[in-house]
């Protein structure tokens, strides 16, 4: 649906801010994309929505090139991170506009939504909340009836409630239309309970891109302890964390299960517990940060 391949983009200076981007977006799919500020990840975002153009490589949007493409542009949909909306105008009078540019607008679903959320669409959006205004623009974009939904940091500044609906009305759209939907978020605990696939992004690259099984599978987490000293004990894993506390050591391992049970089980351990990892602390060692660094701010 989404393929990317070699993307480069420049700007004032020398320095890539994309830097032979790849990236896989499947149909009918949820994929989280994350990573540090200044990362590359709103730059990306603005490529694919065929908002810039790039140096080099190529973006492709249902096997088309998207830049000044006007036909896939239709049916695809954008929340920012950054809002904008006309002076004066209320959530009605840009509804008016979506529905005179979108083929696909239905009033069905703006009614549907505006009732949801409960926002008063004849009050000029300047005086909405920030929170209030991304409501209003997720509204318009869903209404669109959109093939690709693209979201920037789309549930900042929400309240729990609010960012709830938010999840279930877009998974919602995933399920019944198969829709797709590339999202940027930093809340990397509510982006694991609905993405398919996480891409992270570092220095204008995406560093990983797996789907959430996958990388719950390749790194783990385990506690130890063993009635004696042992020697090297984690010889032939590949440990990239390794803390003590007394005489339990705890490792982060980047081997299947099978892999990490076969080598320490060897020595005999008095314990041997494999502990949950969370997404964070996931793209945390996978970057080659220590566990006290603030890999998403």
């Amino acid at each position: 649906m989404i393929k990317i391949r070699d993307l480069v983009k420049s700007f004032d200076t020398k320095d890539r801010v994309l830097d032979c981007v790849d990236l896989n977006v499947e149909k009918g799919s949820i994929y989280g994309l994350v990573g540090v500020n200044g990362s590359g990840k709103t730059t990306l975002i603005k490529h694919i929505m065929g908002i810039l153009k790039p140096d080099s490589g190529s973006i492709k949007i249902m096997g088309e090139e998207i830049y000044e493409n006007t036909a896939i542009k239709q049916k695809m949909a954008y929340v920012p991170d950054e809002l904008f909306f006309y002076h004066g105008f209320s959530l009605k009078d840009m509804s008016k506009q979506y529905a005179s540019f979108y083929k696909g607008w239905s009033w069905e679903k703006y009614d549907s939504l505006v009732s949801s959320f409960g926002l008063n669409e004849k009050e000029s959006l300047r005086s909405f909340s920030k929170g209030m205004q991304k409501q209003a623009y997720f509204i318009l974009a869903v209404s669109t009836m959109p093939e690709i939904l693209i979201l920037d940091e789309p549930i900042d500044g929400l309240d729990p409630i609010v960012r709830k609906r938010v999840w279930s009305i877009i998974v919602d759209e995933v399920a019944d239309r198969q829709m797709t939907v590339l999202v940027s978020s930093h809340n990397l605990r509510e982006m694991e309970g609905v993405c398919d696939a996480i891409g992270i992004m570092k220095n204008g690259r995406v560093q990983i891109e797996r789907d959430i099984d996958t990388l719950k599978t390749d790194i783990h987490k385990v506690q130890v302890a063993f009635t004696s000293e042992v020697y090297d004990p984690f010889k032939g894993l590949n440990v990239i964390h390794e803390d003590s506390r007394g005489s339990v050591k705890l490792i982060i391992a980047k081997n299947s299960f099978e892999e990490i049970e076969d080598i320490i089980g060897r020595n005999n351990p008095a314990v041997f517990d494999v502990l949950p990892l969370t997404l964070e602390e996931i793209f945390i060692y996978e970057l080659g940060g220590g566990k006290d660094e603030q890999i998403f701010v």
